[in-house]
């Protein structure tokens, strides 16, 4: 009751201070208390038909029934139902002041009586459920002003209705068995239906709960299908309703219904197409078009859906009666032709089988019978129709999407045709393959000087190129022969394309609007082809370089301040390929080269300026990733059917020139260019950062001057190299900071570089110390190896050492065992001159000899094994001076030789 009485203030101040404002008010008051109060039911009567024909005559008529005349009208629907004429009466006056007066004009921001008053009405308790009640009412007025009212109602206050209709039990099956009550509550009915389940999920469920889709069906027949009038079209209305994004309710209507009832309302198109004919049959394409979508994106079960759907719909024929209405069918409008090419393109998106269909088909009949891809590409080439033109375009984006076999087939039919062909009129092309006839709308403009056509085959090629690695090689090897003998021998096809390209630079004005049709795009389409044909393509980029030409040109289009934002930036775009895909080696063609040319013509900031102005840009900001489509309702589709033809003398405008920029821009190759601006700068940082990996000149300092030492020689070519190297780091690590920062130019935040203002100087301060590291590996290598040789060695050493030591012990033993022989010999002696029965011998002169021969047989082995210890043990002094420069233990590696005490002893006592 507050919000009344705030309403009952507002009328009292726009009307309190005029007397006829204040007059109605009051007459309107008097009429409402006569119906609430009045005694005799002839007087109440009248009073209703009074304010009946009062209320929507005047917007304070309006206001001042909605401050006081809810309750009492309501109180008369639910308390006097047997009054047929007053139910009728308050019903007629509710519609009334619901309903905007059409001749009221006023400023934009004065309150609306009608959206008031159903604001109002919402509020009112048990208010919907009242009304709904009366649908059931016997009478049939009651039951038709009683589903205006709601419809009006809707109207005003959609959200509100759709509420309070889910709460009231019932509210929908109500309104579901209003489809089977006469023809006009019937067609009211629906029209209310279709209000209510354009954003309502839940009431969609409901209404197919209730067997929607068989009464939609049977209505659709039993009005002549797309004969039909616009209870048809609000019939296909309400069906898209119940499937737009809705999977579930999809898969009801393929398992039960099935498609046929869809392929019954296209199969009856024939010739004669009049306006609402053509919105039925509009209607019926995006049913199509909704079935091929699947469902929400975030539905996981889209895809699948989507899938079978189009499998489906092609089972059904559905691909026969496209082709007819959008190719075949020349007395079908403009837009049933547009939209019959882009559910083609739907239908064949991501579903091989489909696609294979495609390419099966033949259009005509024999003997003149084509593919129907040779007959989407002649639409493309001939049609005077910017809208037809991209829907067909579509197609072909849709073929070759992820389908290198039919880039392959398009691209195996492009051979060169003679001359003559070259220049033959489009009317000749009925009998040439699918690549003649592109190859000859890529040349037209030789003939008549009109790069339209040009550029539309431009956009066919660059779907078959697009990463397809085969189709960019095999036509880089295309040849076209010269437009006369004397201009000189054939030429490549990608030359050929870069000079329309300077070609339609020409044509622009100096303020860089166009001077002739269609040049406002050819620019773009000719340059997207170049763009996607020398990504991740070295030969391309070769190819394009041969002549040198190409890239002063190219140089002067990003600079061309008379070109627009789009221009410039995939011109910026087309140099920095020719940077990253650059594998020549080739003076003045390589990277480097190309690098250095741009820094000098046009300098780095102002370069990568021309990428964040193209991203900047309203077209790159409003890329879709497919083809936008309205929703088809009662108020767009009068308009949509409207498209005509364009006259061919007729200058194509700007919102034609937008569209077909749109159609070249699209999401996806948006996103490609900014992966591709991505790498052009980092590609550049690179290039800047790191010194060329050959050097050309020798310096002087490097020779040895005469008379020269080689000790200060090698001194001195130290300090210079020591030197050499200290300037290097400093111009790396400044030269990689610059580079760094002009990448970073425009602010846009996508590099990471921003978040590294010294990146530069630290990547170049780690190359050295990388190096370093390396140097200390390698030397480290060197030093392991050598310290196992010296160990190698030192075991060798230790092994001959403990052979010697064994040969010592070998003739120590000889010795004593001499010494027992010369004792024995000398018993025998001492027994035999105790006989005295022999001549006993000398024996002092005999053990002389004896000990004079063991002697010098004993000294020559000695002095022998002497020279041998003395010339190891000066070795064993070199390695151990060796091993303790390398800081090894020398008394362990040598704690295994041990040395004979007792020997030397015994040689002393020998002596």
């Amino acid at each position: 009751m507050d919000l009344v009485s705030k309403y009952q203030g507002y009328v009292g101040r726009v009307f309190g201070n005029e007397n006829s404002g204040s007059s109605e008010d009051s007459y309107i008051e008097r009429l409402l208390d006569r119906i609430s109060n009045g005694v005799l039911a002839e007087d109440r009567r009248a009073a209703m038909a009074e304010l009946q024909s009062a209320v929507p005559e005047s917007q304070a008529a309006q206001l001042a029934f909605g401050a006081m005349g809810f309750p009492i009208l309501l109180s008369v629907l639910k308390e006097e139902r047997d009054d047929l004429e007053l139910v009728r009466g308050a019903l007629e006056t509710l519609l009334g002041a619901l309903t905007p007066i059409a001749h009221s004009r006023g400023p934009k921001n004065e309150v609306q009586p009608a959206l008031m008053n159903s604001d109002l009405l919402s509020r009112e308790v048990d208010s919907i459920s009242l009304l709904l009640s009366l649908l059931s009412d016997e009478d049939f007025y009651v039951r038709y002003f009683t589903i205006q009212l709601l419809t009006a109602f809707l109207t005003n206050s959609p959200s509100r209705l759709q509420e309070a209709i889910l709460t009231i039990p019932r509210g929908i099956t109500r309104l579901m068995d209003m489809l089977m009550d006469r023809e006009v509550i019937r067609n009211e009915a629906l029209l209310l239906l279709t209000y209510l389940t354009r954003e309502a999920e839940e009431i969609q469920k409901i209404v197919v709960f209730e067997g929607a889709f068989e009464k939609i069906f049977s209505i659709v027949k039993e009005e002549g299908g797309s004969e039909g009038g616009v209870v048809v079209q609000d019939c296909l209305e309400l069906l898209n309703n119940l499937l737009r994004n809705n999977a579930s309710n999809q898969v009801l209507l393929r398992e039960t219904m099935g498609l046929d009832p869809l392929m019954s309302i296209l199969r009856g198109t024939t010739y004669k197409f009049t306006q609402q004919k053509t919105i039925n049959i509009l209607s019926v394409l995006e049913t199509i078009h909704l079935l091929m979508i699947g469902g929400r994106e975030a539905d996981p079960g889209k895809e699948k859906n989507s899938l079978t759907n189009k499998t489906v719909l092609v089972q059904k024929k559905v691909l026969d009666h496209l082709l007819m209405l959008g190719v075949e069918n020349q007395w079908a409008p403009v837009p049933v032709r547009c939209m019959a090419l882009q559910c083609i393109g739907d239908l064949i998106a991501g579903h091989p089988q489909n696609r294979d269909s495609l390419a099966s088909k033949v259009l005509g009949e024999e003997p003149h019978v084509e593919p129907a891809l040779n007959s989407i590409l002649r639409i493309i080439l001939r049609t005077s129709s910017v809208q037809e033109f991209v829907s067909a375009d579509y197609v072909f984006k849709s073929f070759c999407e992820k389908n290198p076999d039919g880039q392959t087939m398009l691209a195996s039919t492009l051979i060169p045709q003679p001359q003559l062909m070259t220049h033959a009129p489009f009317e000749d092309d009925v009998h040439m393959s699918f690549g003649s006839m592109l190859l000859h709308g890529l040349t037209m403009s030789e003939s008549n000087g009109d790069l339209e056509t040009c550029c539309r085959a431009a956009s066919v090629l660059s779907h078959v190129l697009k990463d397809n690695m085969e189709c960019k090689e095999r036509v880089l090897k295309i040849k076209l022969e010269a437009p006369m003998p004397s201009l000189g021998g054939p030429e490549p096809l990608m030359h050929r394309m870069v000079k329309y390209l300077a070609l339609s630079s020409s044509m622009n004005g100096n303020d860089g609007k166009s001077s002739g049709s269609g040049n406002a795009y050819v620019q773009p389409f000719i340059l997207k082809l170049l763009v996607i044909w020398l990504s991740s393509c070295p030969n391309a980029v070769q190819c394009f370089l041969d002549s040198r030409p190409h890239l002063t040109y190219l140089l002067e289009l990003v600079s061309n301040r008379a070109m627009t934002v789009c221009v410039r930036g995939l011109a910026a775009v087309l140099l920095g390929e020719c940077v990253i895909f650059n594998k020549s080696n080739d003076s003045g063609r390589d990277a480097l080269s190309i690098a250095d040319a741009v820094s000098q013509k046009i300098g780095l900031t102002s370069y990568f300026l021309k990428f964040d102005e193209m991203q900047k840009s309203l077209l790159f900001t409003s890329a879709k990733p497919t083809l936008s489509r309205k929703q088809l309702t009662r108020s767009s589709a009068a308009s949509m059917a409207e498209i005509e033809d364009v006259d061919e003398n007729e200058a194509i405008d700007l919102k034609n020139d937008h569209a077909m920029l749109v159609s070249t821009l699209d999401s996806q190759f948006v996103n490609f260019l900014k992966h591709l601006e991505g790498e052009i700068r980092e590609k550049t940082v690179e290039i800047y950062s790191h010194p060329k990996s050959q050097v050309a000149v020798v310096p002087a300092e490097l020779e040895q001057r005469n008379g020269e030492a080689d000790g200060d020689y090698i001194k001195r070519l130290k300090t210079f190299v020591e030197k050499q190297c200290l300037e290097i780091q400093d111009l790396l690590s400044r030269n990689a900071t610059l580079a760094e920062d002009l990448a970073r130019t425009g602010g846009n935040g996508s590099s990471e570089l921003e978040h590294r203002p010294s990146a530069g100087a630290e990547r170049v301060h780690v190359e050295a110390l990388r190096r370093d590291l390396h140097e200390a590996s390698q030397r480290l290598e060197m030093l392991k190896a050598e310290k196992t040789k010296i160990e190698s060695e030192a075991s060798m050493y230790r092994n001959l050492a403990g052979k010697m030591e064994a040969d010592l012990k070998s003739l120590s033993d000889a010795y004593n065992s001499l010494e027992q022989t010369n004792f024995h010999l000398e018993r025998e002696v001492k027994a035999l001159s105790s006989g005295g029965a022999v001549p006993i011998p000398d024996v002092e002169t005999l053990k002389a000899e004896a000990r004079e021969e063991a002697q010098k047989e004993s000294e020559a082995e000695l002095n022998d094994l002497f020279v041998c210890l003395g010339q190891e043990q000066s070795k064993v002094e070199r390695l151990s001076a060796r091993l303790m420069e390398l800081g090894e233990d020398v008394g362990k590696l040598l704690e295994d030789i041990g040395d004979d005490p007792g020997l030397p002893e015994d040689e002393e006592d020998e002596d």
